[in-house]
């Protein structure tokens, strides 16, 4: 979309006193990148009446009947939604139908919806109430909480906000509220609310406004990933948006620093179109080098994957230049409450996203559940966990998967079927022995032969079954491990967190937490080289693989395959091919013989890309 320019832009408005306003800036987060001059367009939106808590039902058969007329309501405009993406791009109408399906799901014989009429009838509620409670408490249980890694966080803080969202949709259909519009708003501003939710983006039509902004809202909720996927500028989480600007007040805004100035002078004006101009070649840049192969100045070919949250994260991945995707986190699909996923309901989902990569390599991690992840939805569904859990160091993945194998028998079931769709590979999570592999490898193989018992076509070689390597154990006794994997997986993150005991959702010890310590580095070192010796593949998938700084160093160490968020991708490629073998492998022997964290962290800065060896024809 063209940006408003400076020089057709309308004068300031004058205060009352003739002058004209003082400029300012309002700070918040940049969600989608991209500069833009253009006045502002205010979408108010009505609140929602206060619920009160206090009254009871006259009738409970028609608060029941006003319930259900409610949920019949809200799924018809979720049809008329999933109708209006016919007008968006390709890419925009995958990210949103993803979600829409969620809001299907919810707004069905749902947990919510169940214990909804449950209050209506046992706490003796109206519907407004019922689904009021019981969304609050739904999005309490599934709440991030300082025991999650961030991509955990995250994931629940969506999961939190679906909740939320069906909750409003809901009480504005039993309330007679009616939804925010944007059709009638004039075109080319920069749309400015005070939350945007995911149903709101999917009205949003990419050509209509110049950008997008909100006082609340988070990097990645829903919202922020379809504003992504419909590549429109956008800063969410505006301090003082809607008490700081008027409709019609010129702004800049810019996506990346999440910026807003509100006035702009002058200069402010033309240093933006100056950015606007270097922001123009950068994008023709980043579009030839998301063509071009990931290659040392030498020739030699890295292969750079997606680790993939979502499905709706799949445009994502192929714009950004993914050579596949190398961590497919499955917890997505047992988040929906209720019983857990089944073979059939695995299988759809695991298989459109395999053919979406047409023919490119999937991974799938098998679940990682436990500890303070999912127990207490397993408990309620009947299964047997012990009482505490024993924090991060407790029944966690591969340990809870074996211990309850139904759940895992039906997911490489589902994996197994999808195989047949493109390339697939499976991963085993916080492997700690080899009998943990051996008695997993049992478990796969007998499900091979029970579907081909059943007549379902299976290929003649099964998908490699393959292992995260996330704790020391592993890490030291990786020559070992590797003579059962397939393959193996090094998850930087929680190796960190495990290895310097430093939990990284705490905030006064995240200065402590780093992958960039002489012990984790080693115990990297340690399983690389267990790999190359067995000639197993080996691939960095946590956040360390998205770090440019570190690419020299991994690939010193020997690592050709690195899987990180598919934004980090054309950064990372970048920096790749501005190195040279010989460089990286300098770098490697220098580092591992550092014993100083922060001296380690020192000399990776200087072989960074905005310096030092990884400029080089970068």
């Amino acid at each position: 979309m063209d940006s408003v320019n400076a020089t057709d832009t309308p004068p300031a408005r004058r205060s009352r006193t003739g002058k004209a306003p003082q400029m300012k800036r309002l700070h918040g987060r940049g969600i989608v990148p991209g500069i833009v001059i253009a006045p502002v367009v205010l979408a108010d939106e009505k609140p929602l009446p206060e619920i009160d808590r206090t009254a009871t039902p006259g009738d409970i058969a028609e608060e029941y009947s006003r319930l259900d007329a409610a949920a019949e309501q809200s799924r018809r405009q979720i049809a008329k939604l999933r109708h209006k993406l016919e007008s968006l791009p390709e890419t925009g109408r995958e990210e949103i139908d993803a979600l829409l399906q969620v809001y299907e799901r919810m707004l069905g014989r749902s947990r919510l919806l169940r214990g909804a009429r449950t209050r209506i009838a046992t706490g003796a509620m109206t519907a407004e109430t019922a689904v009021l409670t019981e969304s609050e408490a739904l999005a309490a249980l599934a709440g991030p909480h300082p025991a999650m890694t961030e991509e955990e966080q995250e994931t629940a803080a969506r999961r939190v906000g679906e909740f939320h969202e069906i909750a409003r949709r809901l009480l504005r259909n039993l309330t007679g509220l009616s939804f925010r519009a944007f059709g009638n708003l004039p075109e080319g501003g920069i749309l400015a609310v005070e939350q945007l939710r995911p149903a709101d983006v999917a009205l949003i039509a990419p050509t209509r406004f110049a950008a997008v902004l909100s006082e609340s809202g988070g990097a990645t909720d829903h919202a922020a990933i379809m504003l992504r996927a419909l590549n429109i500028p956008a800063v969410t989480a505006v301090t003082g948006l809607t008490n700081g600007v008027q409709d019609g007040d010129l702004l800049i805004v810019d996506g990346t620093t999440g910026i807003v100035t509100v006035h702009p002078d002058e200069t402010a004006l033309a240093e933006a179109q100056e950015a606007m101009a270097a922001e123009a070649r950068a994008r023709r840049d980043i579009g030839r080098l998301r063509r071009l192969p990931a290659k040392l100045v030498d020739g030699e070919a890295v292969t750079l994957l997606a680790n993939m949250e979502l499905p709706a994260e799949l445009p994502q991945i192929r714009q950004n230049g993914a050579q596949g995707i190398g961590l497919l986190r499955s917890e997505f699909l047992f988040q929906e409450a209720g019983a857990l996923p089944d073979e059939e309901a695995q299988y759809a989902v695991y298989a459109s996203i395999v053919a979406g990569m047409d023919g490119q390599p999937v991974t799938i991690r098998v679940l990682d559940w436990g500890s303070d992840k999912g127990v207490e939805r397993l408990r309620e569904l009947g299964y047997d966990l012990p009482e505490g859990g024993g924090g991060a160091l407790g029944l966690r993945g591969l340990r809870l998967l074996l211990a309850h194998p139904q759940i895992l028998e039906t997911q490489f079931a589902a994996i197994l079927r999808a195989s047949l769709e493109g390339n697939v590979s499976v991963m085993l999570p916080m492997v700690t022995s080899v009998t943990e592999i051996q008695n997993c490898r049992d478990i796969y193989e007998r499900v091979a032969r029970r579907l081909r018992r059943r007549g379902v076509k299976l290929p003649a070689a099964l998908p490699p079954l393959g292992i995260m390597v996330e704790t020391p154990a592993a890490a030291a006794t990786a020559d070992m491990l590797v003579r059962h994997a397939d393959f193996l997986s090094i998850g930087t993150n929680d190796l960190t967190m495990y290895t310097l005991a430093v939990d990284r959702g705490t905030s006064f010890q995240s200065e402590l937490y780093s992958a960039l310590h002489p012990g984790v580095l080693r115990l990297i070192a340690t399983t690389v080289t267990a790999a190359l010796r067995a000639r197993r593949p080996i691939s960095i998938c946590g956040e360390f693989a998205a770090d440019p700084r570190a690419a020299a160093l991994l690939i010193g160490l020997g690592v050709r395959t690195l899987s990180m968020t598919p934004s980090a991708i054309p950064v990372v490629k970048r920096a790749i091919r501005g190195l040279s073998f010989e460089d990286c492998d300098a770098l490697q022997h220098q580092a591992l013989l550092m014993s100083d964290p922060l001296a380690l962290r020192a000399l990776l800065e200087t072989a960074a890309p905005s310096g030092g060896i990884a400029t080089r024809n970068g």
